[in-house]
């Protein structure tokens, strides 16, 4: 079929594709080789052994040649990326990429851990395309990042409070040990063009009651409730941690299946794929990769409706003038989130306009009432507490398979 590698039952045509999936995939194996049996076909000069990483190169681009007003303009981007590989001194990388980003003057939130790396940070377009150009350039992360790893939309600085960066165990928190449950495990990844098919021949086969396939999506339950894929499982789970739990209580939901799995840009699916395989009901496992920002790179018309939930001030990003969610309060279609204007909780709240002036701020009764009281307590004191909402959702949903019904047309 023209593909010059096959590896894992996938297929590559570049080079670059098939080094990242080795140095992803097949380090222990690799290890365990010769240099020159290391070295891929077709390579002239040979390709990076993952082997244990190379160290962290410290260095800063030099930006005497670029204005101020050119690294802090406001008019720029927002990136989304990861990077699974093994990091050998986790602060060193931590702390030169906080260097990195306030030499750029970039803001948002990375995580560090020994698996790799997970960010999105917004800059001005300036500021973006050297900060790619840069970790790109990194050693620890060559012939595994790309440039088509990062995912960008219209944004900014503007888009984030501050700048975080930290070390943690995990770079996308699900709350298991990436020692049990690794990345290196993962579904079988799909291009958008190959996960669009996928969906295609899934909603007609459903519409006919035929399918064995579930469309499975791996975000929380307020991403998914103003856009999902037609047709999607959605767990109303608060938490990614919360999802080896919800796979454990339905099991038997997904028992011979094929699944989908998708999520924002396809990190969730790296270790939530694994985790599913681990258990051994599925018949495949399969995920999109880049995640639905890729998908609504080139399908922004497919079968992903409504808005793209994103994690900063913007809240969400638009493909398509769908809108699938509706006003808490008067049922008015309303997809745009606010904060609950109660201190003690600072959930996301769907409130319309018309409802917002009547004073309907905060996501639920308790905490509309919390809020009236909330003006006698000292300034910049805000505690959390569960509220109502809260309170009623099951941590973990049990899915009851004979009362689903799919709506294809919707």
């Amino acid at each position: 079929e023209g593909a010059r590698w096959r590896c894992c039952r996938q297929a590559f045509e570049e080079l670059a594709g098939i080094q990242r999936h080795v140095s992803m995939h097949h380090g222990a194996e690799l290890r365990a080789l010769g240099p020159a049996e290391r070295r891929p076909t077709g390579s002239p000069g040979g390709g990076h052994g993952p082997g244990p990483g190379p160290e962290v190169c410290g260095a800063l681009p030099d930006t005497s040649h670029i204005g101020h007003d050119q690294l802090t303009s406001k008019v720029g981007e927002v990136l989304l990326y990861y990077c699974y590989c093994e990091v050998k001194d986790p602060e060193k990388l931590c702390a030169w990429q906080k260097a990195l980003c306030q030499h750029l003057h970039l803001t948002g939130k990375v995580r560090v851990a020994s698996e790799g790396i997970n960010g999105t940070v917004g800059g001005s377009k300036v500021a973006t395309s050297l900060y790619i150009e840069v970790m790109l350039s990194q050693p620890l992360f060559k012939n595994i990042l790309c440039q088509e790893d990062f995912k960008s939309s219209a944004g900014g600085a503007h888009c984030f409070p501050d700048l975080r960066v930290g070390v943690f165990k995990e770079i996308v928190p699900m709350g298991i040990d990436p020692k049990i449950v690794s990345y290196k495990e993962t579904g079988i990844h799909l291009s958008p063009q190959e996960f669009h098919r996928e969906v295609e021949q899934y909603l007609s086969q459903a519409s006919q009651g035929q399918s064995d396939t579930i469309l499975l999506d791996c975000r929380n339950f307020y991403e998914s409730k103003i856009g999902q894929f037609q047709g999607c499982l959605a767990p109303d789970i608060r938490k990614f941690s919360y999802f080896p739990s919800y796979i454990d209580e339905n099991l038997e939901l997904f028992k011979d299946k094929r699944v989908l799995m998708y999520c924002t840009g396809g990190i969730r699916c790296e270790r939530g794929s694994a985790y599913l395989r681990s258990k051994a009901v599925c018949r495949e496992v399969y995920q999109l990769k880049g995640g639905i920002h890729k998908y609504l790179e080139e399908f922004p018309d497919g079968f992903y409706r409504g808005k793209l939930f994103v994690f900063d001030d913007r809240y969400a990003i638009c493909s398509n003038e769908d809108i699938i969610s509706a006003c808490r309060y008067c049922g008015v279609l309303w997809d745009q989130y606010k904060l609950c204007s109660s201190q003690h909780c600072r959930q996301l709240v769907l409130t319309c306009p018309s409802c917002c002036n009547k004073g309907l701020t905060a996501c639920c009764p308790v905490c509309q009432e919390k809020e009236l009281k909330v003006t006698s307590r000292a300034s910049g004191q805000a505690l959390k507490e569960e509220c109502e909402c809260t309170r009623k959702r099951p941590r973990v949903p049990i899915e009851r398979v004979s009362q689903r019904r799919l709506d294809t047309g919707k």
